[in-house]
């Protein structure tokens, strides 16, 4: 492990249609060059969905932070992550008796949303939070006893590039998973937010 590496992170991206991504794949690419950082494409690695459980769950057992990176289908993760959860998060490996391999690992999600900030609110026209719409993954964290994390997330993706936001998120997105490896995030603080871009008071709340 490199001397300025705390933390083993591991990113588990997952986006079905990588040919026409302005967000996920630029972010996961980064992610993939930052030193203490697993990067792994599940759908490159799982094309047919045959998910090696023994290899993940090894994976998990390397690492101290897991990260979800998504774009929003339907309010909820792409297909892949919910059969890796199914598959991989079994009873006595993830939770249940003895099932304890998790516990107190961190876990949080990298998302890009297509609607604006303002449809994601409980007056907004998908009248639930962001945070609300992730909450099974947050009750996932609870059940396997992961320490949760609020969302970093990216609304309005789909005008992202011509409004030149895309370059700061990346930058924000950076900045966070050499946080989490360098151990400089504040749990208490960081956990009681409602999205994760704004644990850093200088960073340009525009997502």
């Amino acid at each position: 492990m490199p001397d300025n590496v705390n933390q083993r992170v591991l990113v588990l991206f997952a986006h079905p249609s990588q040919a026409r991504s302005e967000v996920n794949m630029p972010l996961y690419m980064d992610a993939c060059r930052v030193p203490g950082v697993t990067a792994v494409d599940l759908y490159s690695e799982y094309p047919t969905f045959n998910i090696d459980i023994d290899k993940e769950q090894q994976r998990l057992l390397e690492h101290d932070v897991v990260l979800f990176q998504f774009p929003l289908y339907w309010y909820s993760t792409p297909s892949i992550l919910k059969e890796w959860q199914d598959l991989v998060l079994e009873y006595g490996f993830a939770y249940g008796h003895d099932g304890h391999a998790l516990k107190d690992k961190l876990f949080l999600c990298a998302l890009s949303a297509g609607g604006q900030a303002d449809a994601y609110q409980t007056d907004g026209y998908n009248h639930f939070t962001i945070r609300q719409l992730l909450q099974p993954l947050e009750q996932m964290a609870n059940l396997t006893g992961m320490r949760y994390l609020p969302p970093l997330a990216l609304f309005g993706s789909r005008t992202a590039k011509e409004e030149d936001r895309i370059s700061r998120h990346r930058s924000r997105y950076k900045r966070l998973l050499e946080a989490l490896v360098a151990g400089n995030i504040d749990y208490a603080i960081a956990a009681s937010l409602p999205k994760i871009n704004q644990y850093w008071p200088d960073s340009q709340e525009d997502c």
